[in-house]
């Protein structure tokens, strides 16, 4: 079942008048006959209970579109509907059951973070008794509890970040919007979010997330959407858009001694060895068939091998590629 399905979704806007092309240039393909196409097009789906991430470099229209699919911006043209509620002739119901935390947005200053929540709770109509006991035990999950009293203009980064995933979840939706959760926040204030926010799917909560950050979306996505210049790109699972860059496979191997360059150079499964201080960094064709050649050149030399690292394909290597082909095409 699908939690989400944007069709034909695109925002234009007036572009800059001649002499002032602004920050994407007149060259750039969003622009064109007097129009900046933010989002140009786009259609995809995201499954009930999934995390879809939607990943793309800055400008690329990830804001554009997070904006039309809550109900903030409307679009030009194409529509977006949410368990088969069109967003826009919807808006009430849409809100109710979706939880939206914009990469801009702020938590009230001069509320403490309890009154934050319960100001929240009030606003959507969830009765006292409710919103006071799902304000404690949202500040309590988030470590936010010892400070609740506290005004929250007084909290750092990381707590206002917490803070308003919270705020966010006060409703108890089914659909929880994330734009940039992580970004800027010190380590212990990004790992709490990731662990809520797959704690959170593994209630049943849908999450559609864009980030910069690719070990988040590499550790929390089961799909990822790539947009560029406002259109999608590719569209697949992390591991899938990984195998792109399979063709670059690595091993890296240290020996208790110095061993001769040469011999290493002559193993068939090898395509190229680089010295690396005591060891070597092998670009190889298949990691298993290397391994296993190298492991049998190691016993029948007697060697005494201190270390054996190999490389897997990355998310961020993955989404360069994907960038520069599509810049390309």
């Amino acid at each position: 079942m699908n939690a989400i399905i944007v069709n034909n979704l695109a925002k234009h806007f007036e572009s800059p008048k001649k002499g002032k092309p602004g920050r994407m240039g007149t060259n750039n393909p969003q622009v064109k006959m007097g129009l900046i196409r933010a989002v140009d097009g786009i259609s995809f789906e995201v499954k009930k209970g999934e995390i879809f991430g939607f990943l793309g470099p800055n400008g690329a229209g990830k804001t554009t579109t997070i904006r039309m699919m809550t109900g903030v911006l409307r679009p030009t043209k194409g529509n977006v509907s949410i368990f088969g509620k069109d967003v826009w002739k919807n808006q009430i119901l849409v809100k109710q059951i979706t939880g939206n935390v914009p990469e801009e947005a702020n938590v009230y200053f001069d509320l403490s973070g309890f009154q934050n929540l319960t100001f929240i709770g009030e606003i959507y109509g969830i009765p006292k008794k409710i919103r006071i006991e799902r304000a404690e035990n949202l500040l309590k999950k988030f470590e936010l509890y010892e400070k609740r009293n506290l005004k929250s203009m007084k909290y750092s980064k990381g707590m206002k970040q917490r803070l308003l995933l919270c705020m966010a979840l006060m409703s108890d939706p089914e659909i929880l919007f994330l734009d940039e959760p992580t970004s800027g926040l010190d380590v212990q204030s990004a790992r709490i979010i990731k662990q809520l926010v797959r704690e959170y799917n593994e209630k049943g909560v849908t999450v559609f997330l864009t980030t910069h950050d690719m070990e988040v979306a590499n550790e929390l996505c089961h799909r990822i959407a790539i947009i560029n210049h406002g259109k999608i790109i590719s569209l697949d699972t992390p591991e899938n858009l990984k195998k792109l860059t399979q063709e670059y496979k690595a091993i890296d191997f240290y020996f208790d001694h110095s061993v001769d360059v040469t011999k290493i150079e002559e193993l068939s499964s090898v395509r190229e060895v680089q010295k690396v201080r005591e060891g070597f960094h092998v670009i190889v064709e298949d990691i298993h068939e290397s391994v296993c050649e190298i492991v049998d050149f190691i016993k029948e030399n007697h060697f005494i091998i201190k270390q054996l690292n190999t490389h897997q394909p990355k998310l961020e290597d993955a989404f360069l590629k994907i960038i520069e082909r599509g810049d390309r095409n």
